[in-house]
């Protein structure tokens, strides 16, 4: 327990330094296995985060679930379905007290002072990442975007950007019906346009040499690598960018 401890201690010290504020609010992209031996594992992770943030920082962790509910199995439980990203976003899912919100393919689960708000009404949205989006509100609301251990590739706030931007490569031509179960167990249809790149495959992390410092800060984080990105300008820059090319993010591949 006392390594645990310690491990949060130090992770919590890296964050401050890198950047993060205190009171903030915090979207973070992880890989544990990045991050060196955690003693603690994901928990320990969570707890350091936490402690950056302060009490009245609010935390936000992805628990993608595209792998899971897909066309073929088109159903979605916000109280169980799990998250397909890693250890760190399934671990911070099923927490006490984590909030998730509604959304088949992309939710966002949040503990904090500003979770319920960032997360509520996702359900609306019709497409991955629209106007409900936690990523997109984190953009409204002078948040900040933490890639622990696994570089700026996977970046979902860049699905936002591009469909924002109306990227030509982004949407399916064909749209699903997903079966989704609310908090209170009512059960609801929707119809989405999914994202599919085709012949394209992602390149966000090309991002990295357009964001001055003020804007990307990289530093240590136990034995990884953290980039900390404040997401209003992010944005700002990637639309800026794909306005001049708007395939400046993707590849042709095949």
């Amino acid at each position: 327990m006392g390594d645990a401890q310690a491990t949060s201690q130090r992770l919590a010290a890296d964050l401050r330094a890198l950047g993060v504020r205190e009171g903030g609010m915090l979207l973070v992209h992880s890989s544990l296995s990045a991050l060196g031996w955690v003693p603690g594992g994901p928990e320990a992770v969570i707890q350091g985060l936490l402690a950056a943030l302060g009490p009245e920082g609010t935390l936000l962790v992805p628990a993608l679930s595209y792998d899971i509910v897909t066309p073929e199995h088109p159903v979605f439980d916000v109280r169980t379905t799990p998250s397909c990203i890693g250890a760190i976003a399934e671990h911070f899912r099923t927490r006490p007290g984590s909030l998730r919100s509604v959304h088949p393919s992309h939710s966002v689960c949040g503990i904090g002072l500003r979770a319920a708000e960032l997360l509520v009404g996702h359900e609306q949205d019709r497409t991955p990442v629209g106007p409900n989006s936690p990523f997109r509100r984190l953009r409204d609301v002078g948040g900040q975007l933490l890639f622990l251990g696994c570089g700026m590739g996977p970046n979902t706030s860049m699905h936002s950007v591009e469909e924002v931007a109306e990227a030509p490569y982004l949407f399916r031509p064909n749209t699903v019906t997903y079966t989704i179960t609310l908090h209170d167990g009512r059960v609801m249809q929707a119809t989405h346009r999914r994202h599919g790149f085709g012949v394209y495959d992602i390149r966000y992390a090309r991002l990295e040499p357009l964001l001055p410092p003020k804007v990307l800060r990289v530093g240590p984080a136990l034995e990884g690598t953290a980039h900390l990105v404040e997401a209003a300008p992010m944005w700002e820059r990637a639309l800026e960018e794909m306005q001049r090319d708007p395939y400046a993010f993707v590849a042709k591949v095949g």
